[in-house]
């Protein structure tokens, strides 16, 4: 699917702006993130309503990438301080509120997330199909200190993805902190988003201080899934099939 410019479809930074200062308490607790079970939602006052809309998110790549730690950032759960190979399948929740931009109206993204160890996806042949099955957007992700990492995402997404799948493809750079022993420059980054036409986004560092580092990657996953939806039903309020990963829309009350 073509990818959409980002702040042509949502209000880009609203989460820095006062009016949605309301709507992002719901998902914070103390100044930290709440967390939230698969089947919990922010709870919102009556003059405060907003519709979910729930995506399923598969996160791909190589051991030691740091899937998991991406997994909690989004999610703002506590960080993993080792390096340890996820054995099966972990899930977490996060919620994300947006604002349209030509209708002015609230959306709560609820982005179910998936994450599955490598080895698990070869040893056992159900793991891979099950993390693929009714998922609307893979995140691949490589090392910007380990190269390897970054060279096999093209044979990665043609391995995974086929281009009959109706899938929002984002790229995520990891440990992008540790610049001083990056073996991926940006002469590399900006070839690979020419070439495969796939943005690219950076994460790593210190993320106590707000928003900032995960907004740009929440708010293009939450675009371009919004996006995909009303290029397929031709509408600007998308209809789910019933045969969908997700559900939605939906009032919170």
């Amino acid at each position: 699917m073509a990818w959409v410019a980002a702040g042509s479809v949502m209000v880009s930074d609203w989460h820095r702006s006062p009016e949605s200062r309301e709507y992002f308490s719901k998902i914070l607790h103390k100044k930290k993130r709440r967390k939230f079970g698969l089947l919990e939602a922010p709870v919102m006052p009556p003059h405060l309503k907003a519709d979910i809309v729930r995506y399923k998110v598969f996160l791909s790549g190589k051991s030691g990438v740091g899937k998991t730690t991406l997994a909690a950032r989004l999610a703002g759960l506590d960080m993993p301080n080792i390096h340890y190979e996820t054995t099966g399948m972990e899930t977490c929740a996060v919620f994300w509120p947006v604002k349209l931009r030509e209708s002015g109206r609230i959306l709560f993204f609820h982005f179910h997330l998936w994450d599955c160890g490598e080895n698990a996806t070869r040893r056992f042949d159900h793991m891979l199909p099950s993390c693929k099955e009714h998922a609307d957007a893979i995140l691949f992700l490589f090392s910007f200190t380990d190269r390897g990492s970054f060279e096999d995402l093209s044979s990665q997404m043609s391995r995974i993805t086929e281009p009959s799948d109706r899938l929002v493809r984002l790229v995520v750079g990891t440990k992008f902190d540790l610049f001083m022993h990056t073996d991926v420059t940006e002469r590399d980054i900006t070839r690979f988003q020419e070439v495969l036409g796939v943005p690219v986004f950076r994460v790593g560092g210190d993320v106590s201080g707000g928003f900032g580092e995960i907004a740009p990657l929440l708010n293009a996953l939450a675009e371009n899934l919004w996006h995909q939806d009303c290029m397929h039903t031709s509408t600007s309020v998308p209809t789910v099939p019933s045969n969908s990963g997700h559900i939605g829309p939906e009032i919170i009350v």
